[in-house]
């Protein structure tokens, strides 16, 4: 890996085109390296982790409205279309609305993967983009898995080095600003353009997915979801313009009146954004991290400490009214943004949207700690949140920020990198109990870690009951064989709801 250092230039230093960061990501695109065994293995994962938690999601109320925005458009002139979950494999759309409508379903829960750093990501979010020009092109192009791997594998590397290098929420920016340029490039990687095209198409979808981070504050609302697929989209679209001859704002990030410059840390601000060097293999996606428990990544090693509390010590859970206090000392980001930190009193509110409660550390420890399980649904049911033995406890939970968990959290050494923390639960009685986790059971060096079986295992159980079984065990067999899927068999990546399955949208629009 190679350290890019990138600052803010005046008009008049003439900063080269080779020396910006879109063109550093673009010859990354570019470079024709091939995708190491073990990526290609958890690109598989990945695939069969965002199927997972679509096919729980299709019959959401955003996914609804996303899958009939989608529906509504015919298949564009330039290919043959590309899927939308849920629906017939014919049945196609433009791929800029498939990764719309891919893309919310596959955010709507909270639930696929995660990469923490400088900033936030849920890199998963580049497969619905990229897989949708895939299919689209997969006759014009003649694209196979093999490529399809490689573009996903250049998503995850683009996004988790721009994380780990450019902390957007420091400014309030919403984080899928990196996502727009993430997408473009695996685009790019799939479709095998070249560098010039590729940082034009860079430049704009950074250009146009700019947002502030209010969609996560406060009472979050099904924008939330809709986030990262809309930046999805604009991938697409800058790829199609960029393919076009159309250019974009340059320097997009170094500019005089850039990102950096005006959304960032201003005219003075620093940054070093570690990238591959030409020839190296693109082998982020191994620094990512799944979910085991729909709900923000933050608070997935506090479920697993609950429910390890809940067996530990059983009259918590029987006698709610002993407990007198439970702090929860943690990093900054999770105090702050999903702890008592942020000052929101919608995260104790038992009435508050799904979307609040799963960014609500007080609750979900509090609801994990008596149930000693976590569930997609029945974890955020309006019934459940209101329960009075849960509320009561609920309101004793806060959070404090621990300068050590908050280094470790920031930590770039994997050893060492933590997402948890300490909890004391102080008893009327005079008891106090204690104790900590550093990573959920699921983390690589966690309990639990996931590999092929848990993630099959996943889709299983989050495809009950939406797919029927010939259709789980067609998709498990299309998805493991991701590398070598020729041309035709692409539009088989998708899953296809058991009849009589999907909600139609109640409410029409303008399309």
């Amino acid at each position: 890996m190679h350290d890019h250092e990138v600052r803010t230039y005046r008009s008049d230093e003439q900063l080269a085109r080779e020396d910006q960061l879109a063109w550093k990501l673009a010859a990354l695109a570019a470079d024709p390296v091939e995708v190491d065994d073990d990526v290609t293995e958890m690109v598989i994962n990945r695939v069969i982790d965002n199927a997972s938690v679509a096919a729980a999601s299709l019959n959401r109320a955003p996914i609804i409205a996303a899958r009939g925005q989608a529906t509504a458009h015919p298949v564009s002139r330039g290919g043959e279309g590309a899927t939308v979950f849920g629906l017939a494999t014919d049945e196609r759309t433009s791929p800029e609305w498939a990764a719309w409508a891919n893309g919310v379903a596959v955010r709507e829960l909270d639930f696929h993967d995660t990469f923490l750093a400088a900033e936030y990501s849920h890199p998963g979010d580049n497969i619905p983009p990229i897989l949708a020009v895939a299919q689209h092109r997969a006759a014009a192009n003649g694209v196979t898995g093999r490529d399809l791997v490689r573009g996903i594998a250049t998503g995850y590397e683009v996004q988790v080095d721009l994380v780990k290098g450019i902390s957007l929420h420091k400014h309030k920016i919403d984080h899928v600003a990196h996502l727009g340029p993430s997408a473009a490039a695996g685009i790019g990687t799939l479709l095998g353009l070249d560098p010039e095209t590729i940082f034009q198409a860079i430049g704009q979808a950074l250009h146009t997915t700019t947002a502030t981070r209010q969609s996560r504050k406060g009472e979050i609302s099904t924008w939330k979801a809709h986030a990262p697929a809309f930046a999805g989209k604009m991938a697409v679209e800058a790829v199609d313009r960029a393919m076009r001859g159309q250019t974009s704002p340059t320097p997009i990030y170094e500019g005089e009146d850039g990102v950096i410059a005006w959304l960032l840390d201003g005219p003075e601000g620093r940054y070093t954004v570690p990238l591959p060097g030409a020839g190296e293999a693109k082998r982020a996606i191994l620094d990512t991290y799944t979910k085991e428990h729909s709900a923000e990544y933050q608070a997935q090693a506090w479920i697993d400490l609950a429910r390890k509390l809940h067996g530990a010590y059983p009259e918590l859970v029987s006698n709610p009214e002993l407990v007198e206090s439970i702090e929860i000392q943690t990093s900054h980001h999770t105090h702050y943004v999903i702890g008592s930190g942020a000052n929101d009193p919608q995260k104790y509110d038992p009435t508050a949207s799904r979307e609040t409660l799963d960014h609500s550390i007080p609750y979900i420890f509090t609801v994990a700690l008596q149930d000693g399980a976590w569930h997609h649904v029945d974890s955020y049911a309006p019934e459940r949140a209101a329960r009075p033995d849960t509320v009561a406890l609920w309101q004793k939970v806060t959070t404090v920020e621990d300068a050590e968990w908050t280094r470790r959290y920031h930590s770039l050494d994997i050893a060492e990198k933590a997402f948890g923390g300490a909890v004391v639960i102080r008893l009327t009685d005079g008891r106090e109990i204690r104790d900590e986790i550093a990573v959920a059971d699921a983390h690589p060096l966690g309990a639990r870690p996931f590999a092929r079986d848990q993630y099959v295992a996943k889709f299983r159980t989050l495809a009950e009951g939406v797919l029927e079984a010939a259709e789980i065990e067609r998709f498990l067999d299309v998805a493991q064989r991701l590398p070598e899927l020729a041309p035709d068999e692409l539009g088989q990546l998708t899953i296809v709801a058991a009849p009589g399955t999907l909600t139609a949208s109640p409410i029409a629009g303008l399309f």
